[in-house]
């Protein structure tokens, strides 16, 4: 059974695909492999570090063993330097836009932002 919770992470994964979309359609104005690349190879990333995160976390909150906080907190390290290896592959033998590549990463974080002025948006409205 889905909790509102689940709810939520479902939506807010949905959400990020159609962000990084759009965001990669804008990015075609330019006609530039390296900032397509950018935003392409940013937003790829970050979802997937997002989903790497959920995954993780559902995993530590389930088990809830002492086992578990210890797997989580030594496998973070090693998800951050995937992601830094990630990227400056990306920005060196590449050669994406920097400004892309960042414009790409901030996909997850557009998302929770218009995430919370809905939120707050649908509480007003409810409870004028």
């Amino acid at each position: 059974m889905a909790t509102g919770d689940d709810h939520l992470i479902r939506e807010l994964a949905c959400r990020n695909w159609i962000i990084l979309c759009v965001m990669l359609a804008a990015s075609l104005w330019w006609r530039s492999a390296p900032i397509v690349l950018g935003v392409l190879g940013g937003g790829l990333l970050v979802i997937a570090g997002f989903h790497s995160l959920h995954r993780s976390l559902v995993r530590l909150l389930l088990n809830r063993g002492r086992r578990s906080v210890i797997v989580f907190f030594c496998a973070t390290p090693f998800r951050l330097l995937a992601i830094a290896l990630v990227i400056s592959v990306l920005v060196g033998p590449l050669g994406v836009h920097p400004l892309s590549l960042v414009a790409g990463l901030s996909v997850v974080v557009i998302n929770l932002m218009l995430t919370a002025v809905m939120r707050v948006w649908t509480c007003k409205r409810e409870n004028p």
